[in-house]
């Protein structure tokens, strides 16, 4: 299990590790798409950056919102 802190993260290390390991029929469409969106600062947002990364595992996010009073 790896733990991130944001949806962005998680995506470059999924590019780093996931997507590099893919071979060259599963790379073609959405996920060379997303590829080249993301590297190219083209604009993915973070509901397909989730949706694909639903293809390989399973997604527990969870947002923390602290409040210190003055």
């Amino acid at each position: 299990m790896n733990k991130f802190t944001s949806v962005e993260e998680a995506f470059e290390w999924w590019l780093a590790n996931i997507y590099q390991t893919l071979p060259a029929d599963t790379k073609e469409g959405r996920y060379r798409n997303a590829w080249r969106d993301y590297t190219f600062k083209k604009g993915i947002s973070q509901k397909r950056m989730k949706e694909i990364l639903s293809d390989f595992g399973d997604i527990d996010e969870k947002t923390v919102i602290t409040f210190k009073l003055r």
